[in-house]
């Protein structure tokens, strides 16, 4: 497929780090006329002492992390610009970090500053909940079964090769709701080289929900089974484990975890067994486990969760404890 051509200096130029912010949900306190900083937000970041290590330019546009975590696992590398930030924070390439902005944040400028030494409050509006739904999904296509997925699971979750018009043309939809079960967003899924890989919707805020919570609630089970992406949730489910939800991403959000604590008492770990998914990993435990029970499963070195065989996922989650009390709050 011919490459989509990406005008990286018209893309920098309406982009802003604050939007950039907004968008992955960080929050900052201002410490200069146009400096922010705080706790590094970036899944390379495993340093539980460098709390303040992360600052942001405004006028300059550019971020940097001082963490020793951060500078090793980008070769040496202290910061960068919009790009940068974006292909660390997905784990892309910087061409596919360019049409991710391009696609879903170039249209939300809507930045605010806040108050000297208050933490900012950037601009972070609701998923609002779809006017549509999108037809001609064949859940039959080869790329579902290809990655392991029967066709009832693909039906069950509305995914399928979409042939209508738009975007989203030609890849692998993937429907998204709130906890509500409202449906908010899709995203579409490359079913060849073209970029982005995943491709969401301009302004969906992936970090103020979490995709599948609203079945896990209707499953009534007060513990959460927490997994990186669309696809670990799809074959964990299809495992019979059907209280699943993803990130999305590997960075816990603060939105998020207040939705986990909402809803559940107990959270079971299975992130990439990645160096970015070991980092999420600790700094979830982190915050998860000062209000929940949270358990950890350990993968094999460089496993993801939709690698795994049914038996393999049964095997790995048999041995956790199903009915824990309440921790105290």
């Amino acid at each position: 497929m011919r490459a989509e051509w990406t005008d990286f200096k018209s893309i920098k130029g309406k982009v802003s780090m604050e939007t950039v912010l907004s968008h992955y949900d960080v929050r900052l306190r201002r410490v200069g006329e146009d400096e922010f900083r705080g706790k590094c937000p970036l899944p390379s970041h495993s340093s539980t002492k460098s709390n303040d290590s992360f600052s942001v330019s405004i006028t300059r546009n550019v971020w940097s992390c001082q963490s020793a975590s951060c500078i090793a696992a980008r070769s040496g590398r202290v910061g960068g610009n919009v790009f940068h930030f974006v292909a660390e924070m997905e784990r892309c390439s910087i061409r596919e970090a360019a049409l991710q902005l391009q696609y879903s944040l170039a249209e939300k400028q809507s930045p605010r500053a806040a108050p000297r030494n208050e933490e900012p409050i950037l601009y972070t509006p609701e998923n609002r909940p779809l006017s549509f739904v999108l037809r001609n999904i064949d859940h039959e296509h080869p790329y579902v079964a290809s990655r392991g997925l029967s066709e009832q699971t693909a039906r069950y979750f509305g995914v399928g090769y979409y042939d209508g018009n738009g975007l989203l043309r030609g890849r692998v939809v993937i429907p998204i709701h709130n906890e509500h079960g409202e449906l908010v967003a899709y995203s579409g899924r490359a079913i060849d080289l073209a970029e982005p890989k995943y491709l969401l919707p301009a302004g969906f805020r992936k970090s103020h929900l979490l995709f599948n919570l609203h079945r896990a609630i209707r499953k009534g089970d007060r513990t959460l089974i927490l997994v990186e992406g669309f696809f670990d949730t799809f074959k964990i489910h299809q495992a019979g484990h059907h209280n699943v939800a993803a990130l999305m991403g590997s960075k816990l959000s603060n939105r998020q975890a207040d939705l986990i604590g909402t809803y559940f008492d107990q959270v079971i770990l299975m992130l990439d067994a990645d160096e970015a998914g070991k980092a999420a990993t600790i700094a979830a435990t982190t915050t998860l486990s000062l209000n929940l029970v949270v358990q950890i499963v350990e993968l094999a070195s460089g496993t993801q969760p939709d690698q795994l065989a049914s038996e393999e996922i049964n095997q790995l989650l048999g041995g956790f404890a199903r009915d824990v009390p309440t921790p105290e709050r």
